[in-house]
């Protein structure tokens, strides 16, 4: 997948548009568009702020990895945006977290 497509679809999960997304990072909706129709392509450190701003690795967002973030098993976007999670506040989502990986813990340890 390009990172077109990427960007494209990691904006549409957080429900923004172009010119939401765009005046969250510090740019104009014309960039976004640009970026999103493959005119143009951000610099090294754009990429870098882009992928910041979703939580996702910049080789997930160049389309060169699968992984959004290896360094969880379930990255925060996607537990913030899971329809159970909706309206919950931090401390509560970091909670379940915290619940889903003892379990996660607890069914390996079991299936030994």
């Amino acid at each position: 997948m390009e990172f077109k497509t990427r960007l494209v679809c990691l904006r549409k999960e957080l429900g923004l548009t172009q010119e939401e997304f765009a005046e969250k990072i510090g740019y104009t909706r014309t960039a976004v568009s640009a970026w999103e129709i493959g005119r143009n392509e951000p610099s090294n450190a754009d990429t870098i702020k882009i992928a910041d701003f979703f939580g996702v690795t910049t080789d997930y967002l160049l389309g060169r990895s699968n992984i959004r973030n290896p360094e969880s098993s379930m990255h925060r976007s996607q537990f913030d945006y899971h329809k159970e999670a909706k309206g919950l506040s931090d401390e509560e989502i970091s909670n379940a977290l915290k619940f889903y990986k003892e379990m996660k813990k607890n069914i390996t340890s079991n299936n030994k």
